[in-house]
């Protein structure tokens, strides 16, 4: 059997999120998208952990789901913690910040999953006594990233931590604002209990791919979405028998040993669905508010400096990257977990019919498409081209074509602002308009 998995969302309880973001929407939109096992974001804030046990029941060993239904979809307790703290030692090169006394400024999001209500309630009891967890879904807290894995592990070693979008600038293990070099530098000697890390949407596996010290480190995608229908715009497939919590994070915890052969795992990670990472809001270095974009190599030229009004750019992932990256790219490491890039099927549609997404009709070509084939991921990674063109337009056609194939152009995203995607050039566009359907037989 296999799984989908999104462990990071956030609920309405966190800042910036729709209020859509509740138990019932989100089982719903799991339905719709695909997925199997969701995370529930946010289990430290008070009236979201109450929600949760109002409305959930447990369902496998680890897994809870909503009560007096009949929903397949399960989920996990999970939530994001951010950690601003000062810690001495080498800064990112890029980092632009002063330091304070006692070290420079470290804002490090990480990610925790808790394998029951108790152990949840546990740790919300001593976070509570750290700092206020009402204030924000995702509790902000003057608690070192180590403290964090330490207080987490002494609630319970069936919990798991995992750096939250490892390359963000301002928000990061790796970001070019605040992070560190090395998993090491932040969580010191308890370092081995790091499994795991999450691309975040402005890298892919392929870029992390080029760090050997992440060799032995899972790489997970989840879409640390803020509003329902964006569930799933990066995810996780798994393949086993038995769906458990246990076997969920032994997955994640020995992926590369389950790829070369270990037979000995119930459940096993193989696959991830990403976005395409110039998609992303950080993926180059730029300065938004003069509308300067640049690539690693412009950006060395003017020594990360705006061209237009002499500040700091912020430096993206993609320079992080480089700077820490000791292999070339396009390495593929031995008993790697392969990927595959994906574009939202919503934004698909509204690409190849040249509307808004949140147009109606968009909608209505949306909701076909998820009856006919059952729910999103079915049509994105498994509707053979044959059975696509009974059921929708030839231009929906070729513009999922185009996208499994990586056949797109994109303007990366910078300093805040997502990328564009681009399936069709302007001299297409101008030929449907005049001949009518492009892509008509």
């Amino acid at each position: 059997m296999r799984y989908i998995g999104d462990f990071h969302i956030h609920s309405h309880y966190s800042r910036a999120t729709s209020k859509d973001m509740n138990i019932e929407e989100l089982d719903r939109w799991a339905r719709i998208k695909g997925i199997q096992v969701l995370g529930t974001g946010d289990f430290t804030h008070p009236q979201w952990f109450r929600e949760l046990r109002e409305k959930l029941e447990p369902a496998e060993e680890g897994l809870f789901k909503l009560k007096d239904g009949n929903s397949p979809i399960r989920f996990m307790l999970t939530v994001e913690v951010s950690s601003i703290y000062s810690q001495g030692g080498p800064s990112p090169r890029h980092s632009g910040l002063r330091p304070r006394e006692g070290g420079q400024v470290r804002r490090i999001h990480n990610i925790v999953f808790a394998p029951s209500f108790e152990t949840a309630a546990k740790i919300n009891r001593r976070l509570g006594e750290v700092g206020n967890l009402r204030a924000d879904g995702r509790p902000i807290l003057g608690l070192p990233a180590r403290e964090l894995l330490r207080m987490v592990l002494d609630v319970s070693e069936d919990c798991l931590l995992v750096p939250a979008h490892i390359w963000t600038p301002w928000f990061s293990l790796f970001g070019s604002k605040s992070g560190f070099d090395s998993i090491e530098e932040c969580f010191g000697d308890l370092s081995p209990y790091i499994y795991a890390i999450e691309t975040g949407l402005s890298s892919d596996p392929a870029m992390n791919w080029r760090l050997s010290a992440l060799d032995n480190i899972t790489i997970l995608s989840n879409s640390d979405c803020h509003s329902a229908r964006r569930i799933g715009r990066e995810a996780n497939v798994f393949e086993g028998e038995e769906l458990s919590y246990k076997n969920i994070i032994g997955a994640i915890k020995f992926s590369r040993r389950a790829n070369a052969g270990d037979s000995s795992l119930p459940m096993k990670l193989v696959l991830t669905i990403e976005f395409f990472p110039e998609e992303g809001k950080y993926h180059y270095d730029g300065h938004r508010d003069c509308k300067v974009r640049l690539a690693p190599s412009e950006s060395k030229k003017v020594k990360a400096i705006c061209p237009r009004c002499g500040g700091p750019v912020t430096v993206g992932v993609l320079s992080r990257v480089e700077e820490l990256a000791d292999r070339r790219a396009g390495y593929v490491p031995e008993n790697a977990v392969p990927y595959r890039s994906m574009v939202p099927l919503d934004e698909i549609i509204a690409e190849a019919m040249e509307v808004g997404p949140q147009t109606k009709r968009v909608t209505r070509e949306y909701d076909n498409l998820t009856g006919v084939f059952g729910n999103e991921f079915a049509v994105l990674l498994e509707a053979r081209e044959e059975e696509l063109e009974k059921a929708t337009l030839p231009e929906i056609v070729e513009a999922i074509r185009r996208v499994r194939s990586g056949q797109l152009s994109i303007e990366p995203g910078y300093d805040g602002e997502y990328g564009k995607v681009k399936v069709f050039n302007e001299g297409e566009k101008r030929s449907r308009k005049e001949q009518g359907s492009l892509f008509a037989v």
